[in-house]
C-alpha cells in the first residue's frame, strides 16, 4: 500500500490558491480512478482508499493494481504532519511508500521536480511531515508556482489565485503531476524523476 498526500490548505477561502496545487493533483486523481464522492475523514485528513490500477486507469501498467491512500490534510498547511503521521502509522505505511505532492515558489511556473528525499526548504508543510514523521526519507514531488514580484510578501504570494495567463500552464502541470504520482506507484520515485524530471527545459541556474 502506498500514500499519495496532497498538500493544501482546507476552505473554499483557499480553493485554487498556488498553496493548494497538492489538493488539485489528489483531486485530479480521485476523478480519474472514479472515486470523486469517496473522501472520508480520519486523523484531521480527508482520505480516499482505494485500487489504483487494472480498468481504473490507462496510465497504470496493465494487472499492476495497487492499494493507495489519498489525502488531502485538514490541519492547515504548517501543521500536516500530524495527518500524515496519523494516517501512516494507521496503515503501516513506510515513509518510502509515502509521495507528498506541494507547491513549491523556487520552481518556474508549472516545472514538476521530484526527489527521493530531502530537506524542507522552507517549506512549513514538509518541515512539519519531517518533524512528525522523525526522517526527511521520503519521496516528494515539486510542483513550480513561481515567485512572482519580489516585492510582494511571500505569504501573500502563496495564498493568492492564479491570474488568467496562469491558468492552461497550472491546469497542465496538474495533469502531468497526477501522470507523476501514478508512475510512483508502480515504477517507484527514481522512474518518476528520469520521466518528469528531465522531460522539461533545465534552468540556467541549475
Amino acid at each position: 500500500m502506498k500514500l499519495i498526500v496532497g498538500l493544501g490548505n482546507p476552505g473554499p477561502e483557499y480553493r485554487d490558491t498556488r498553496h493548494n496545487v497538492g489538493f488539485l493533483v489528489a483531486d485530479e486523481l480521485a476523478r480519474r480512478w472514479r472515486v470523486p464522492d469517496a473522501w472520508r475523514e480520519k486523523f484531521e485528513a480527508l482520505h480516499i482508499r482505494t485500487v489504483a490500477g487494472g480498468a481504473q486507469t490507462a496510465n497504470l501498467v496493465a494487472g499492476g493494481e495497487q492499494q493507495v491512500v489519498i489525502v488531502k490534510p485538514l490541519t492547515f498547511m504548517n501543521l500536516s504532519g500530524r495527518a500524515v503521521a496519523g494516517l501512516a502509522g494507521f496503515y503501516k505505511i513506510d515513509p518510502a511508500d509515502l509521495l507528498v505532492v506541494t507547491d513549491d515558489v523556487a520552481l518556474p511556473l508549472g516545472r514538476l521536480r521530484a526527489r527521493p528525499e530531502g530537506s524542507a526548504g522552507g517549506h512549513n508543510g514538509l518541515k512539519s511531515i519531517i518533524q512528525h514523521l522523525g526522517t526527511q526519507a521520503f519521496p516528494r514531488l515539486r510542483i513550480g508556482v513561481g515567485r512572482g514580484d519580489d516585492r510582494r510578501d511571500l505569504v501573500d504570494h502563496v495564498l493568492g489565485r492564479f491570474e488568467a495567463g496562469e491558468r492552461d500552464t497550472v491546469s497542465a502541470a496538474v495533469l502531468r503531476a497526477a501522470d507523476a504520482s501514478e508512475r510512483f506507484l508502480t515504477d517507484g520515485i527514481e522512474r518518476v524523476m528520469s520521466a518528469f524530471n528531465a522531460a522539461q527545459q533545465t534552468d540556467p541556474a541549475e
